[in-house]
């Protein structure tokens, strides 16, 4: 079967071409700019290529109801532009196939579960650190949706002592997002973050945000993998900070061994690498 895949995230969309074993055969990455522009690029890669399904993962806010009028269409983004674009619908102009759509990180979710770091798990986590903070989840071997899907990206966290900064999420100030999210320690630091790998002072405190979410998501979801992907997490020093936070946060009240005693295999880097998205729109389509 020749898929079609699009990871449209806030910054950029990857397109690309595969099959449902995850194999990509091309892709093609495409800014984010205006709906009309970046669709535009989107429709000319797919044409004549006889895909036979489409998967497509997105940035969101999104609506998942497939009741809903509004249904497969970007909500109350920030992102200029795109607010209550409705993305399968233009999609759907242009390809007469079946599409199957979800938000960018539970794809990716998927995507690890299936060929990942998860492989074989009926839960994961999947949390991207970029532009925002998202976090897709799989339990019982299903993708969680309900009133909407999760957003966890949006969570309140304890301030760190030391932070003076208010925070940059233009809805909520400083949740999880407004402080721990790449633009948040570009404010913060006036530098980005591949800027200050030398300053530990920037790691722990990203390490202290992150560990508070990732220890609330196990009391609350106990999924039995957590990956962490975006850029962000490229920087490859922050994932032994927050495991020995979560450690000490959680302070042996999750009496299990992959908390207490292989907590390195645990929180990892996604097993997909960069295409965890890409890959997990294939696997929505599955």
């Amino acid at each position: 079967m020749i898929i079609g895949a699009i990871e449209a995230g806030g910054t950029k969309f990857v397109c690309g071409i595969g099959d449902e074993t995850s194999t990509i055969f091309e892709r093609i990455t495409i800014p984010t700019t205006t709906p009309d522009e970046t669709l535009e690029h989107v429709v000319k890669f797919f044409e004549g290529k006889n895909i036979e399904r489409l998967g497509v993962g997105s940035f969101g806010p999104v609506d998942l109801d497939r009741d809903s009028g509004t249904y497969g269409s970007i909500t109350s983004t920030p992102k200029p532009y795109w607010s209550d674009f409705n993305l399968i619908g233009e999609l759907k102009k242009h390809f007469s196939v079946s599409v199957a759509f979800d938000t960018d990180v539970n794809a990716a979710a998927l995507g690890e579960s299936i060929w990942g770091a998860a492989k074989g798990l009926d839960s994961c986590l999947y949390i991207t650190v970029g532009t925002g903070i998202g976090v897709g989840a799989l339990t019982e071997g299903k993708l969680v949706h309900g009133l909407t899907h999760p957003e966890m990206g949006h969570i309140m966290v304890r301030r760190h002592p030391d932070d003076a900064y208010a925070g940059g999420c233009p809805y909520h100030g400083d949740c999880l997002e407004g402080l721990a999210s790449g633009p948040a320690i570009e404010a913060r630091w006036g530098k980005k973050a591949v800027e200050l790998v030398d300053n530990p002072q920037v790691w722990e405190m990203e390490a202290y945000y992150l560990a508070q979410a990732i220890a609330n998501y196990i009391l609350i979801l106990s999924p039995k993998k957590v990956i962490l992907g975006g850029g962000v997490m490229n920087q490859k020093h922050l994932f032994p900070l927050i495991r020995e936070q979560v450690v000490t946060i959680l302070g042996g009240y999750v009496q299990h061994k992959q908390i207490l005693e292989e907590i390195d295999t645990y929180i990892v880097p996604p097993g997909l690498g960069n295409n965890s998205g890409l890959v997990g729109a294939l696997g929505l389509v599955r």
